[in-house]
């Protein structure tokens, strides 16, 4: 009876969660309508846009506990992957972001195949080498313009090429779809025997596998929806800006950027990456804006210190502010729940 009622409660909260999602949706879609600046524009889809990176780096590194510093990685392959396509192969970029993203996914596959076997601070730290040896990679192969870069030529007006030159309007719906995606796939992956496998690895690998989880399939799927979701993301990012070189699309500082909303949002939560991208992306993109220029690295140091000072205030992130808790699934993993999902080998 009280498995009966627990389970109730699940359906519930998981309807009540895809309701509200559908609001917030909502919302985002009616957003910039009334606005007509184009730099409030730009700050918008920014915003969205690194609301969905984040959400899927979340995906490994929220509920899975595999700390990754290295997803610029994904994000570059992908922009670079789609972008080629599309330059030298006339591919649209509605099909090549899929392409970027498989190819996010593999490269994320390759990474974690000798990097899962260590854990804790030593992953963290393997993943920014591979970081830095894929950028110097790129920064030297002429395949893929070095250190110049690719250009994204404007053909026509196209939703096909995403290729929108009169307005930025288009380019927040196809990320706002984007976001949106990787929003339903955290939802499900919550839910599923594989957030549970997932979670149970992230709290403690040793238990995990004394109930049966496959604990190196679940880090390498994992790392795979991740790095194909922001795969997908670095494409649409490389047709919003027209230009993509190894600094902009492969830079250590990137990845940081990547996580760093989920982290101060709420790390395995589902409204963590999007409260954070809310507060971090206009922040740095202010702060740069108005105090950028004086080259005292004035922007830089308000946007760290405010870091540092949600950091401290709200260790469990900003989602403890509207009562989410920083656990997905609403607190520690149940009794009841681990032995329903994870009774069996995963």
């Amino acid at each position: 009876m009280n498995a009966r009622l627990h389970d109730n409660s699940i359906i519930r909260r998981r309807r009540r969660e895809l309701a509200a999602g559908a609001v917030v949706l909502a919302g985002l879609a009616v957003l910039p309508l009334p606005i007509a600046d184009v730099y409030t524009r730009n700050l918008i889809i920014l915003t969205v846009l690194y609301a969905g990176l984040s959400q899927a780096w979340n995906v490994l590194g929220g509920y899975c506990g595999q700390i990754s510093l290295g997803h610029a990685v994904y994000f570059g392959v992908g922009g670079y992957v789609s972008t080629l396509l599309f330059v030298r192969a006339g591919l649209p970029p509605t099909i090549g972001m899929f392409a970027g993203g498989a190819v996010g996914g593999v490269a994320a596959l390759l990474v974690g195949w000798p990097c899962f076997r260590l854990s804790g601070h030593y992953y963290a730290i393997a993943t920014i080498v591979v970081g830095e040896i894929v950028y110097l990679l790129f920064l030297n192969w002429d395949f893929v313009g070095g250190a110049t870069g690719v250009y994204v030529p404007f053909k026509t007006e196209s939703l096909v090429d995403l290729q929108f030159r009169t307005s930025k309007l288009p380019f927040h719906y196809v990320c706002l779809a984007f976001a949106a995606a990787c929003w339903i796939v955290a939802w499900v992956v919550e839910g599923s025997r594989w957030g549970f496998s997932w979670r149970a690895v992230k709290d403690d690998v040793t238990a995990a596998r004394s109930l049966g989880v496959r604990v190196f399939p679940s880090k390498m799927a994992a790392a795979a929806i991740s790095g194909f979701l922001t795969g997908v993301g670095g494409a649409i990012y490389a047709q919003y800006v027209g230009y993509i070189d190894p600094d902009s699309v492969l830079n250590g500082g990137l990845s940081i950027l990547i996580a760093l909303p989920a982290v101060l949002g709420g790390v395995g939560t589902l409204w963590g990456p999007l409260i954070g991208s809310a507060v971090l992306i206009p922040m740095s993109e202010l702060s740069r804006s108005y105090l950028g220029g004086s080259g005292s690295g004035v922007d830089l140091m308000i946007y760290g210190g405010l870091i540092v000072v949600v950091s401290l205030a709200r260790p469990q992130g900003l989602v403890s502010l509207i009562g989410v808790r920083s656990q997905a699934g609403g607190g520690a993993i149940e009794d009841e729940a681990l032995g329903g999902k994870l009774g069996r080998p995963a």
